[in-house]
């Protein structure tokens, strides 16, 4: 039988079932479909939208990861190398640089606890650098300077000083240690307020310091002017 008898003989059927023949056009019967496709007993089941977007973004990073490996020299053993590599360069940066801190444009004082002697500050430093704790050690050996410069009216105490204020108030009575003065207070504002971290040879650097400022006569004529020289700059500031 022929393909267009075949077709007559469904219709005939139809007819003699005392049923009306479908025969909708293409696009009336895709409109049909659609609109009932979108009854809400159709989706039932679907995934809901934190779902679907959690799809995605996996979709996403496996293909990231595919289009990665398949870049990679060695396929995914490469990738998974180049991965291993980075995280040990971060753990040593992390490791060797320490904490990132965030930084601060202005600088703290010198002194943020109850007075202690220079005496005091240097047996702390000391603890600290015994027990390897270089950060904590040129901290208080820069506060134990202060202090020693205060206790022998080097410069006047005052609370609220900052370590660049006492570095530039002792160079005039020390002129042959105001250079390294000012490095000392630099290295304490990187390590306290900066973020940095000391090692050994910042401690040592400091330590010699306190030592050779202790035996270092100061400048009486810088002494004898230091009241003057105070006492403009109070009324400038006023």
């Amino acid at each position: 039988m022929s393909a267009t008898g075949g077709t007559t003989m469904v219709r005939l059927l139809v007819r003699a079932a005392g049923e009306p023949p479908v025969d909708t056009p293409r696009v009336p019967a895709r409109e049909a479909a659609r609109r009932e496709l979108t009854k809400p007993r159709y989706h039932e089941n679907d995934p809901n939208l934190l779902e679907r977007a959690l799809n995605r973004f996996w979709d996403w990073v496996g293909g990231l990861f595919d289009a990665a490996s398949g870049a990679a020299p060695g396929g995914v053993l490469g990738l998974v190398a180049i991965a291993v590599f980075v995280l040990a360069l971060i753990a040593a940066l992390w490791w060797r640089l320490g904490t990132p801190k965030r930084a601060v444009s202005t600088v703290g004082t010198v002194f943020d606890d109850r007075p202690r002697s220079a005496a005091e500050h240097r047996a702390t430093a000391e603890a600290h650098a015994t027990a390897g704790r270089w950060t904590q050690a040129v901290q208080e050996r820069m506060r134990a300077i202060v202090r020693s410069l205060e206790e022998r009216a080097l410069i006047d105490p005052r609370p609220g000083r900052t370590a660049d204020e006492a570095a530039a108030e002792a160079g005039r009575p020390l002129p042959g240690h105001a250079e390294r003065l000012r490095t000392a207070a630099r290295e304490f504002d990187d390590v306290t307020y900066g973020g940095r971290t000391a090692n050994e040879s910042a401690y040592h650097r400091l330590r010699d310091l306190d030592t050779d400022l202790e035996r270092t006569k100061p400048d009486l004529s810088a002494l004898a002017q230091r009241p003057t020289v105070d006492a403009t700059a109070r009324g400038a500031a006023e």
